[in-house]
C-alpha cells in the first residue's frame, strides 16, 4: 500500500467531509517515485472549538508512524465547515521548493 493511501485511510478517524492528500514529493529535490513531500487538507466537524496546534496534534498522532519514517514534510491545512465555507472551499497554493540545493 502506498504512503498516500496509508495516509488517507489513517484521516478517516477524523470523519472528514473533505481530505485531499496530495504528494508533493515531485515538487522536490528527491528520486522520482518518492513519497516524502505531502500537503493535506481536511475539512471536519471535529476541529470545532479547537486551536490549530490541537488540531495539528490529532493528525500527527493519527500519522505517528509515518512521520517517524518515510515522511520527510507535511503541510496541513485543517478547517471547520464554517471555516472552510468562508474560505470560498479553498486552500492555499504550495510554494515552490527552495530546498536540496538548488538555487
Amino acid at each position: 500500500m502506498s504512503i498516500q493511501t496509508q495516509i488517507e485511510e489513517k484521516l478517516q478517524a477524523l470523519k472528514p467531509t473533505v481530505l485531499k492528500v496530495d504528494n508533493e514529493s515531485h515538487m522536490h529535490h528527491v528520486p522520482p517515485n518518492s513519497e516524502t513531500h505531502f500537503k493535506v487538507m481536511i475539512v471536519s466537524d471535529r476541529f470545532e472549538g479547537l486551536m490549530p496546534v490541537k488540531r495539528h496534534q490529532q493528525v500527527y498522532g493519527l500519522l505517528s508512524e509515518e512521520l517517524a519514517g518515510p515522511v520527510h514534510a507535511l503541510a496541513l491545512h485543517l478547517y471547520t465547515p464554517h471555516e472552510w465555507e468562508a474560505r470560498g472551499n479553498m486552500s492555499p497554493a504550495s510554494p515552490n521548493c527552495r530546498g536540496g540545493g538548488q538555487a
